[in-house]
This record gives structure tokens, sequence and C-alpha cells, in this order.
């Protein structure tokens, strides 16, 4: 059996001690004595690149709130070791809420499967808010054998299927299909979404798990086609997939997420401030359409809330990952 690296028995270890603080009670109160906020341009650190989904949203908002704050809030593209790089300046940021980090489910994978981070993932941050989620999916070329999720679940029971996927979340994914439907499915690496896409497309790759960010724009051209979905409803934007829970695979929810944190140590007031002009700007029905647009649905968690969804993401991908035998690196 596979042993977590101390790093990772420290991050689970701590989460229930974490959750019971006193700290965390403060996030019901009202801003009536809060400091002024903001008192200055506020930075939205992105961690990934430019034009990619996170990009998108972090835009959206950072616009919307410099509308309602009458301050700049400027997304600054701090890219590098799928989100660490970013995430770790942050984390050694001012805790006065003039420097946020938006990031994606692979911020709590990454202490499943990376051996060392130059941060503890619960105690470095303090979170603000769940912004909107989108389940990952299982695409096909639209030209290939398989027209259903049916269809590609049996035929991976019957011979080795190559799935492609790109980061740490579409590799989980992966897996916990694999795992949820005794399958025959063999994981092969890429370095992006965008290279999965052609692939599969090509004829060179029968699957592949990404984003619907990712996937969007070649099921429009009519190249591409999602079968599954990994959550537990239907999405209105691909009508015709069918959910992993339909065809007869339980517990395979992949939901890549839009987490808004900031430094260890903000003010429970001004994280509260920040949260209320999220719920402001994204009540606007034209940003709700544009999530909506995109697949993700807004959530707008509290921060008590999000924490604990933090906590169990971890903990459920680790998991994953010790059943399948994959060792951080």
């Amino acid at each position: 059996m596979h042993i977590p690296h101390p790093s990772r028995r420290t991050f689970l270890g701590t989460s229930a001690a974490l959750l019971a603080s006193t700290g965390w009670s403060a996030w019901s109160a009202t801003t009536a004595d809060a400091p002024k906020f903001p008192t200055k341009p506020v930075t939205l650190v992105v961690p990934y690149a430019a034009g990619g989904g996170t990009d998108i949203v972090g835009r959206l908002v950072a616009q919307r709130l410099s509308e309602l704050w009458g301050q700049s809030v400027v997304v600054d593209n701090r890219t590098g070791a799928n989100g660490v790089i970013g995430s770790s300046y942050v984390a050694k940021a001012h805790p006065d809420g003039h420097t946020l980090l938006l990031v994606v489910g692979s911020h709590a994978i990454n202490p499943v499967l990376m051996k060392s981070l130059p941060y503890d993932t619960l105690k470095a941050f303090t979170p603000v808010t769940n912004i909107a989620s989108s389940p990952m999916v299982l695409v096909v070329s639209a030209k290939g054998p398989y027209k259903t999720l049916p269809d590609v679940l049996a035929a991976a029971r019957k011979e080795e299927l190559a799935v492609g996927y790109s980061e740490g979340q579409t590799r989980l994914t992966g897996e916990l299909i694999r795992q949820a439907g005794q399958l025959k499915l063999s994981g092969i690496p890429y370095k992006g979404g965008a290279p999965i896409m052609v692939d599969i497309i090509g004829g060179h790759l029968p699957l592949g798990v990404t984003s619907v960010l990712t996937a969007l724009p070649h099921v429009h051209s009519g190249a591409l086609r999602v079968v599954g979905v990994a959550a537990d409803q239907r999405m209105a934007i691909f009508p015709d997939a069918m959910t992993f829970k339909e065809a007869g695979l339980s517990g395979v929810e992949s939901l890549s997420w839009y987490g808004l944190f900031g430094p260890a140590g903000m003010p429970a007031a001004v994280v509260a401030q920040i949260n209320q002009g999220l719920k402001t700007v994204t009540a606007d029905a034209a940003v709700a359409k544009q999530m909506q647009d995109q697949g993700a649905q807004l959530v707008l968690s509290s921060p008590e809330d999000f924490r604990r969804f933090l906590v169990g993401e971890t903990q459920k991908w680790t998991t994953v990952a010790q059943r399948g035998g994959i060792k951080a690196e």
C-alpha cells in the first residue's frame, strides 16, 4: 500500500483541526465595523496562461469588481509548475486583501501528486469562495466509432483504450473512471488540452479527459463529441452527453472549480467584503450567462463551506491515486 508523503499526511491530518478553529466562526459577522476596502488597486493572480479558462473568468470578475469598488483589479498571470509559482507568490503577500489568487481544481490535487510544495495548501491561504464550477468531460472524435458513453464503456471492457490527459485533475479523473468501471484504460500524458483535441480529431487517440472550455470550440465545429459528463446531472450545452452515473458508473464526479483565495491571516471582515462583492457582480444576468456559455455554474460558497470542500477534494483524490498506484513525483 502506498503511504502518502509526509507533506500530504500533514495536509490531511491538520484539516479537522483547522475546520474547528475559532477563527472560522467569525465569517458570519457583518461588515459594519470592517476597515475600508479596497484602499488601493487589487492584484488578482491567475497562475495559468493568458487566454485559458481561469484567465477568462478572472478578467470577467476583475472588470466587474473594478467597477463596483472604484479601484482597479488587475489580473497578473504568473505561470508555471501547474499553478504553484503564482500560488507561492500570493502565499507570501501581505494579507490585507489587495493580493488575491484565482485557481482551479489542481490546487487541491497538487499536494497529492507533488512530493513537495513551497507552501502548505491549507495553512498558507485564506479561502474566500468557490466562484463557479464545471464538470470534466470525456470526449471522442465526432467521426469515430463511439457515439455514446455506453459505446466507450463496452469497448473499454473488451480491449485496452488510450485516454489522454494534460494535468493532475484530468489524469486522476481518467483513473477514477477506470476504477469505477473496471475498464481497460491506459492514461497518455500530454502537455496541454489542445494537443489532446488535435490527436483525437486526427484519429490518433480514441479518448480524452478535458475541461468544458477546452472541448467546447471543437464540439461547436463538429469535430468532437462529448460522450460523458463527470457530474450528477447532464449539461445544457451538451444535452446528449450522459453522466457516468446514468451509464452505471457511480461516484464519478470531477469538478473543475474556480476558487478565490488570499494569503493566510486575512481579516474576516475583509474576506466578507470580497465575498459579498463577488455575489453582487455575479448577480448580473449578463455575468451569469457568460459563465453558463462556458459550461460553468455559479457556486459562491461561504469561506467555511469552501474550506470543507477543499479538504474533501484532496482526500478524495488521494484515495484515487493510492488505489491506482499513482505516486507523487
